[in-house]
């Protein structure tokens, strides 16, 4: 068999024809991954965000449980914030069993993969193409692009970088296959002798396997994240441009896929390669599906009664405007970006009018430059399932909806540079030989040579310029993403009048404390969109914290009206009834929040604690099991547990779950004291004490400890160190009756025995 007959298709050869040579394609994806973690170095500096960060990791306690069968099922049966990928969710789990809560690890394993989905793009390229340069100055563009911020410096992005990954070894994948198969084709045309046998030995098994890895690698990338079903549209792209398999009139015998072969010489090729995706759109249609009836259960998906067809076409033309703008012009990024009520219809012809001239000047330039259309395509077509035309959320666009997207655009640009400048410098120096020698042959032979040696060169400066740009611009953009008040103080300051950014900023700033001001956060939410029922539930837990638990009480029934299903409001509500001393509201909605929400922790402990008061022990137990179930190390709930019990006079039970309290919170001083109490109650007067003081070490200012401490001492026989404990108890809390109680009659004992 001639060797010329298994050779890569002629497009890639023509390429890789440079008279400068590029180092390894291995060492160049090396360096560039080293640059984009330097690049995105900084966002490993960065906090967890108040705005999905909770719903993944730092409120989801199966997340934080790590991985085991138990966490790995539950990710397979329940969605995340209204989304239903199982191995992003995976993912940080295992972050979580890594680095716990220390949000450093969580952004590095972004920040990594985001790295290799660089390195993955010029392998993809290079493998395709064979045009090493042009490759580089994609994946480059594509790494450090101020863009690809909120996907990699965003802990709840992971889904973005992990499908990328997942989405780009799918592609290598492919474009191995396909391209062993075009050189069985070749190679069987070329020796009509090689038997069907030959062929099947020494090409299917390994044509098979790149296919299913392929899949494989579709099949988790859709499970890390639904927007990579347009993935079997971009392999059909890559059948069109680079590896031209559209263009080739003759289809093959057969088509080798693992052990199946689907006979399809009586189709088309355009048909035949159809078919081959038949298993990719397979897979895309029943994530498409899951996804949906997710999304819209969790009331994500909005309604045509909520946004008519009009306004999401409108939507989906701006934003497609927008996006472009952004990758030529990335300034003024935020986090979220409003939709309003209504576009102006001047900016929607106008992008409408962008978007179908681009359009038809890549279709009227396939022929020539056939990486236009592809390009195009690319980017237009993975951007549909998130362009808004079925609106999930209320945000009008969002930066990480570009990660991979722009790929497309920027295969686009590179290439159409590439040939711009090749074209110049050739038309150039053939007039300027013209000129010296008048020999046209001549001219052109040395126009061909100064034009190979000069565009690589163009290209490195254009691209070097273009790449230092958008490093600078990134850099400056993770400094944003130093915490929730940072990043969203920047949003409202970019976009203006942002209802989501003022919320969320009012959540972090309650969080820091800042009570006074994340309520003016919360009121100008609340004006921008009166119908804003987390707002009025957050504006309500911080009135509740400045002591004016009407008002709060009335923002939560209001956040209620909204949204009745409203778990946290609920939950919120039943805090400010209890502490208003309306047990039975309390309990309600403390219910209501855990039959919303089964697996919310907080509601359950509350709940028990309310069924503890009312006496309903056995109830009361139950909530408190369920909490430790969810989250094991919860020491607060193996405390209440714990009195549940004392209180049901089993004690054995009592004194393990007070014991685990003050193994998970050394300090917790109300769980020392309760064990003391276990012990005094077992009689085990020394384990009493001995717990007595570990709470007053703790919490020296507990009056309760000091009179307890003073009944063990003055039971031990030690009648001094006991007034001295009543005494102390007393002077923390004047009007404490027990204490003043049990220092008389020791004080009076005292007495006798000294007559």
């Amino acid at each position: 068999m001639q060797k010329t007959a298994c050779n890569t298709h002629q497009g890639a050869v023509a390429n890789r024809k440079s008279q400068i040579s590029p180092p390894p394609v291995w060492l160049l994806a090396a360096l560039l991954v080293l640059v984009t973690i330097a690049t995105f170095w900084p966002a490993t500096r960065g906090n967890f965000v108040n705005y999905d960060d909770d719903s993944y990791v730092t409120s989801n306690v199966h997340v934080q449980n790590g991985l085991t069968w138990e966490s790995i099922k539950w990710a397979c049966l329940n969605p995340v914030a209204a989304n239903w990928h199982p191995v992003t969710v995976w993912s940080h789990m295992a972050d979580c069993q890594l680095f716990g809560l220390q949000p450093w690890g969580h952004h590095l394993t972004n920040v990594v993969l985001h790295a290799l989905n660089a390195g993955l793009v010029l392998a993809l390229l290079q493998l395709l193409t064979g045009a090493t340069w042009r490759s580089l100055w994609v994946a480059a563009l594509f790494a450090v692009h101020p863009l690809r911020v909120e996907s990699v410096a965003w802990v709840s992005e992971r889904k973005d970088v992990l499908s990328g990954c997942f989405g780009l070894l799918s592609l290598i994948a492919y474009a191995c296959y396909a391209q062993r198969r075009m050189q069985n084709s070749e190679c069987r045309m070329q020796n009509e002798e090689a038997t069907d046998t030959q062929h099947a030995t020494r090409f299917t098994f390994h044509t098979g396997n790149f296919y299913l890895l392929s899949l494989c690698f579709f099949a988790l990338g859709l499970l890390s994240k639904p927007m990579l079903v347009t993935w079997p549209c971009v392999m059909l792209l890559l059948d069109y441009w680079p590896l031209r398999r559209m263009q080739n009139e003759e289809a093959t015998d057969t088509q080798h896929v693992s052990r199946f072969t689907f006979h399809v010489s009586r189709f088309t090729p355009h048909v035949s390669l159809l078919l081959e995706k038949l298993p990719f759109f397979a897979l895309a249609a029943a994530v498409s599906v899951v996804t949906f009836l997710v999304q819209k259960q969790a009331g994500a998906v909005m309604g045509a009664e909520r946004l008519s067809v009009g306004a999401r076409v409108a939507n989906a033309l701006i934003s497609y405007g927008c996006y472009l703008g952004k990758l030529f012009w990335p300034m003024d990024l935020a986090v979220y970006y409003p939709r309003p009520d209504q576009w102006p219809l001047v900016k929607v012809l106008l992008a409408g009018g962008l978007i179908l001239g681009l359009s038809v000047l890549v279709w009227v330039r396939r022929w020539r430059h056939p990486y236009l259309l592809m390009g195009w395509l690319w980017f237009v077509g993975t951007l549909v399932p998130v362009i808004g035309l079925v609106q999930a959320g209320g945000q009008a666009m969002a930066d990480r909806y570009t990660y991979l997207p722009s790929l497309g655009v920027l295969i686009l640009v590179v290439w159409g540079v590439y040939e711009l400048m090749q074209g110049k410098a050739a038309g150039g120096v053939e007039r300027e030989e013209r000129e010296e020698r008048g020999s046209v042959g001549h001219a052109l032979a040395r126009s061909t040579l100064h034009a190979s040696c000069s565009t690589p060169i163009l290209l490195s400066v254009a691209g070097g310029v273009a790449v230092f740009a958008c490093l600078a611009l990134t850099r400056q953009q993770l400094g944003h993403w130093k915490d929730g008040e940072t990043l969203f103080r920047h949003a409202i300051e970019v976009t203006g009048n942002n209802q989501i950014a003022y919320k969320v900023l009012g959540d972090a700033l309650d969080k820091k404390g800042q009570t006074d001001e994340a309520i003016q956060q919360f009121q100008a939410a609340i004006r921008l969109r009166p119908g804003y029922a987390d707002a009025h539930s957050n504006l309500g837990v911080a009135l509740a914290k400045r002591g004016q638990t009407d008002e709060a009480i009335r923002e939560f029934r209001e956040a209620l009206r909204l949204k009745p299903d409203h778990a946290n409001a609920h939950y919120n509500l039943g805090i400010a009834l209890d502490k208003a001393g309306q047990m039975e509201g309390a309990l309600r909605q403390f219910q209501e929040a855990v039959r919303l929400n089964p697996a919310y922790i907080e509601a359950r402990y509350n709940l028990g604690i309310v069924l503890s008061r009312k006496g309903q022990m056995d109830e009361a137990i139950r909530e408190f099991q369920e909490a430790i179930e969810l989250k094991p190390d919860y020491a607060e709930a193996h405390n209440d547990l714990g009195i549940a019990f004392v209180r049901k006079g089993q004690m054995e039970e009592a004194l393990r779950h007070l014991q685990e309290a003050t193994r998970l919170k050394p300090g917790y001083a109300e769980a020392h004291f309760n064990l003391g109490l276990a012990f005094g109650l077992k009689g085990q007067r020394t384990e009493a004490i001995r717990q007595f003081e570990a709470a007053l070490k703790a919490k020296p200012d507990y009056p309760e400890a000091h009179n307890y401490l003073g009944s063990a001492w003055y039971q031990q026989g030690r009648p001094r160190e006991a007034i001295r404990e009543f005494q102390e108890a007393l002077k923390l809390k004047p009007d404490y009756a027990e204490a003043r109680k049990n220092l008389n009659a020791v004080l009076a004992a005292k007495t006798d025995a000294a007559k």
